[in-house]
């Protein structure tokens, strides 16, 4: 018996299938998205942010989906200095760098919800 698989690549923006798709990652607040878009779409989505991006500073790359923390954490210097200072707040012992603890990245999401 002999199969065929056929490939539909659908631009996320308008449902719309393409050949053209790609995916393309982004990253707001330290949660990282992916999306796929037809290559007019994706300039829809550059027109919007660029003003942004321009005003805004490079900090790196993202990590790959492999590499990327699991969603819903915590991540990025900024987001664990404000965990960090929220912890001291509320009287949890934090050290001053490295890790901070599950249990206080937990109570602070459950604070912060």
């Amino acid at each position: 018996m002999a199969q065929k698989i056929v490939t539909i690549y659908t631009d996320d923006l308008t449902g719309e299938e393409s050949s053209e798709v790609a995916t393309h990652s982004l990253a707001v607040d330290g949660i990282a998205y992916e999306v796929d878009l037809a290559p007019d779409s994706y300039d829809k989505l550059l027109e919007a942010i660029g003003p942004f991006l321009k005003a805004g500073r490079r900090t790196g790359r993202m990590k790959t989906s492999a590499g990327a923390r699991k969603s819903g954490s915590a991540s990025g210097s900024g987001e664990t200095a404000k965990i960090r200072a929220w912890a001291k707040e509320n009287g949890y012992e934090v050290n001053e760098r490295g890790r901070v603890s599950a249990e206080i990245r937990e109570a602070y999401q459950n604070a912060n919800k």
